[in-house]
C-alpha cells in the first residue's frame, strides 16, 4: 500500500460537533476537497459512529454536552481497535492548558476557530499521510521477513522521517508554550506568566504568615522622546538592554516581566519586609541610570518606580499590579527617577482622580468653569496695565477647585483644547466688556495662558481670528503666554503659527521664563514680545545675589531683543522698586492683589481709574485727593502708596 496513491476521494473524515452550522461548514469544505463525511453531534453519537465504520480521520470539537471531546478522544484511544485514528481537535479556546490537555489524551492536532480552510485542509493532509505512513509501516512489518534485506534500508528511511516529524512536533510545542508565556522582543515572562508567579507568591502567604512579596512597576522615564527622536529599532535596542540591567539585579527566587510597551514588572519573593523592597527598587534605579551606547548614540535613561507589598489583604491578583502602577504615577509626579511605597491614600487620590476626569468631560457643558482675573501693573507708571484671566473649576460638590488640580488632568485627557477655548472666549469678551464700559479700560491688555495641544491643533490661528471678530476685540489687546517647552516642540511649525499671531497684532509671552529648556540661540527665531520672569526668582531677589543676577540679566537679554519684561510673585514694596530700577515693565502678585472674581476685579479696575501717580527714588507714591476705598477726605500727597490696601478687593 503506497502513502502517494492514496486518493482524497478514499479516506473517511468523521466529523463531531454539537452546532449544526458548524458540522454543515466543515461538510461542504471537506466535500469539496473530495473527502468522504460521516456527522455525529454529540460525544455518544461519535463514539457509536466509530465502532459503525472506522473512519481515518476525526474533526472533534471540545465543548459538547454529556460527553466533552477530551472524554470522546480518550475512549477512543483506549480501544486497541481505533487508537491509531488520528484526532484533531477544533475549539474556540486558544489557552494553553487546554491545548495541552488535548495532547495529553491523545490528540494529533489542535485548530482554533474560526479557522483557515487552506490551514485546516493543510493539517488533515499532513495527519492522514501520516496515518498512511503508519499503515505502510504496519504493511512492510508482514512482509518482513521475505524481505528484510530488500526493504531494510526502505523501513529505515521512513523510521527516521516519522522520528523527525515527532521531534519537529514537539519542539513546535514547546516553543507554543514558551511564545505564550514570554515577551517576544526581551524573551522575559510576559503578563500571564508573571501573574501566575504573583498568584503563587499570594497563596504562599496564605498558608504562611510570616512569608513575604512585594510587586514592583517600572516605567521607563521619556522613553517616547528615544523612540520619536531615534526610531523604534533604538528603543528597542534600549529595552532589550534595560531588561538585561534588571534580570541581574534579581536573585533566582525573583520574576521580572515586561507587560508592554516600556513597562517591567518585578515580583520579589520570601523578603523580610518593605526594607527590602525599597532597596530593589535602589538598586535597580542605579542599574537602569546608566549610559546606554546604541548605533551610535549616546542615552540616559531613568525609570519610575511603584512598590506594592503583597499579603493575604489582596483578594485579586489584579489589584496588587493596579496598586503598583498607582505608587508609580504617584512617582512620577514627584519628578520621576524616584520610586514611591503605596498606601491607601494614594487609591483613595486615584478615585479621587477618576471621579474629577469623570466631572471634567461634563464641567464645560454645566458651565462650572470661570474666570478669575489678576491685575498686571505698570511699574514704571504705578497704573493698571491689564489682567491675567485665570480658569477655576466651580465645583458642584468639591467647591472651588484651582487650576493645579485639573489642568494637568485636562492634558491627559484632552479636554485642554475646549476648555481653553472657552477661556480665550471668556476671557476676550470680558475685556471688551470693560472697555464698552469704562473709556479708560481701552489700553487695557488680557493675557491668557496657552496649552501645547492647543497651539498644534489645527486651524488654531483661525479659531483665535474668529473668538476676535465674536467678541469684538483687538488682537492688539489681547496677550498670548505659552511656556518655554511649547516653543522647542515642533519649532518650525510652532514658528509660523507664532508669526500669523503677531500679524494680527496679538502679544506673544514667555511664561514662567527660566524654568523651562529653551535654547538662547534659539529665542530670537520666536516673534515674542514679552518675558515673564517666574515668581521662583523674584521671591528670592532680596537674599540671593545669584537671584537677582539672573533677574538682571534676563532684564537685559530681553531688552536687547526689544522684549518687555513681566515679573511674577511681585509679594513686597521693596521687590517692586528693585524690579522698576533694573527696568522692568510690568508686576503682578499678591502685593498689588490676588487673583479676582469678575465683580471684584471691576471694582479693582474702577479704583484704578481715580489713582494719579508718581515714581521717584523712594517708590510709588499717591497725589490722589480722596483714596477711593479708605473714603479718607485728607490729601494722600507724599504718603507712600500701599498696593495692599489698593488690592483688597477679596
Amino acid at each position: 500500500m503506497n502513502s502517494q496513491a492514496v486518493s482524497q476521494g478514499c479516506n473517511k473524515i468523521l466529523v463531531v460537533d454539537d452546532v449544526v452550522d458548524n458540522l454543515q461548514l466543515l461538510t461542504n469544505i471537506l466535500q469539496r476537497k473530495g473527502y468522504q463525511v460521516c456527522c455525529a453531534e454529540s460525544g455518544k453519537a461519535a463514539l457509536d459512529a466509530v465502532q459503525a465504520s472506522k473512519p481515518d480521520l476525526i474533526l472533534l470539537d471540545i465543548a459538547m454536552p454529556e460527553l466533552d471531546g477530551y472524554a470522546v478522544c480518550q475512549k477512543i484511544k483506549e480501544n486497541p481497535a481505533t487508537q491509531d485514528i488520528p484526532i484533531i481537535f477544533i475549539s474556540a479556546v486558544d489557552e494553553v492548558p487546554d491545548k495541552v490537555r488535548a495532547f495529553e489524551v491523545g490528540g494529533a492536532d489542535y485548530v482554533t476557530k474560526p479557522f483557515n480552510q487552506k490551514e485546516m485542509i493543510a493539517r488533515i493532509k499532513h495527519q492522514l499521510n501520516l496515518q498512511s505512513a503508519r499503515q505502510e509501516i504496519q504493511h512492510l512489518n508482514l512482509e518482513l521477513e521475505a524481505r528484510v534485506k530488500r526493504r531494510t534500508a526502505e523501513l529505515e528511511r521512513t523510521n527516521k522521517r516519522l522520528r523527525n516529524e515527532n521531534r519537529e512536533r514537539r519542539r513546535a510545542e514547546k516553543k507554543l508554550i514558551f511564545d505564550t508565556l514570554h515577551d517576544e522582543l526581551t524573551q522575559l515572562p510576559n503578563r500571564t506568566l508573571f501573574m501566575e508567579r504573583v498568584a503563587q507568591a499570594l497563596s504562599c502567604t496564605r498558608r504562611s504568615p510570616h512569608y513575604q512579596f512585594a510587586v514592583l512597576f517600572l516605567d521607563l522615564d521619556r522613553f517616547k522622546i528615544v523612540n520619536d527622536s531615534l526610531g523604534h529599532a533604538v528603543g528597542d535596542r534600549l529595552l532589550i538592554e534595560v531588561a538585561g540591567k534588571i534580570s541581574a539585579c534579581l536573585g533566582p527566587q525573583d520574576t521580572v516581566a515586561r507587560l508592554g510597551g516600556d513597562e517591567f514588572t518585578v515580583l520579589l519573593e520570601d523578603i523580610q519586609g518593605g526594607r527590602d523592597a525599597v532597596h530593589m527598587a535602589e538598586r535597580l534605579q542605579v542599574a537602569i541610570t546608566q549610559h546606554f551606547y546604541l548605533e551610535g548614540h549616546r542615552i540616559v535613561t531613568s525609570a519610575s518606580i511603584g512598590i506594592a507589598m503583597g499579603g493575604s489583604h489582596y483578594q485579586q491578583l489584579e489589584a496588587i499590579l493596579r496598586d503598583a502602577d498607582i505608587a508609580m504615577y504617584q512617582a512620577k509626579a514627584r519628578g520621576r527617577a524616584c520610586y514611591a511605597m503605596f498606601d491607601q491614600d494614594m487609591y483613595l487620590k486615584n478615585l479621587r482622580l477618576l471621579r474629577m476626569e469623570s466631572d471634567l468631560r461634563q464641567a464645560l457643558e454645566r458651565d462650572e468653569f470661570v474666570l478669575h482675573y489678576q491685575p498686571i501693573i505698570s511699574l514704571k507708571t504705578g497704573r493698571l496695565a491689564g489682567f491675567e484671566a485665570l480658569v477655576r473649576w466651580q465645583h458642584p460638590v468639591d467647591g472651588l477647585i484651582s487650576p493645579g488640580e485639573f489642568i494637568a488632568l485636562s492634558e491627559d485627557t484632552g479636554m485642554i483644547v475646549p476648555l481653553g477655548a472657552w477661556v480665550l472666549r471668556e476671557a476676550c469678551q470680558q475685556m471688551r466688556i470693560w472697555q464698552d464700559r469704562y473709556p479708560a479700560a481701552a489700553a487695557l491688555r488680557i493675557s491668557v495662558n496657552l496649552a501645547s495641544k492647543q497651539l498644534q491643533e489645527p486651524g488654531f490661528s483661525q479659531r483665535v481670528d474668529n473668538i476676535l471678530q465674536e467678541t469684538g476685540l483687538r488682537g492688539e489687546d489681547l496677550r498670548l503666554e505659552l511656556t518655554e517647552s511649547m516653543l522647542m516642540e515642533r519649532t518650525e511649525e510652532t514658528i509660523q503659527v507664532l508669526q500669523k499671531l503677531r500679524d494680527r497684532n496679538i502679544q506673544l509671552s514667555i511664561d514662567d521664563f527660566g524654568t523651562g529648556y529653551s535654547s538662547l540661540s534659539y529665542l530670537h527665531r520666536f516673534p515674542v514680545t514679552t518675558l515673564k520672569i517666574d515668581r521662583s526668582f523674584i521671591g528670592k531677589m532680596n537674599h540671593d545675589t545669584e537671584n537677582f543676577e539672573i533677574v538682571r540679566t534676563v532684564m537685559t537679554l530681553a531688552h536687547t531683543l526689544s522684549m518687555e519684561v513681566v515679573a511674577e510673585g511681585v509679594e513686597t514694596l521693596e521687590q517692586s522698586s528693585q524690579l522698576r530700577d533694573l527696568g522692568c515693565e510690568y508686576g503682578q502678585g499678591y502685593f498689588f492683589s490676588p487673583p479676582l472674581d469678575q465683580e471684584k476685579a471691576s471694582e479693582f479696575l474702577v479704583e484704578s481709574m481715580h489713582w494719579q501717580v508718581n515714581v521717584n527714588g523712594d517708590g510709588i507714591e499717591s497725589k490722589s485727593d480722596v483714596h477711593p476705598r479708605s473714603r479718607r477726605s485728607k490729601p494722600l500727597v507724599h504718603q507712600p502708596l500701599h498696593w495692599h490696601d489698593l488690592g483688597e478687593v477679596s
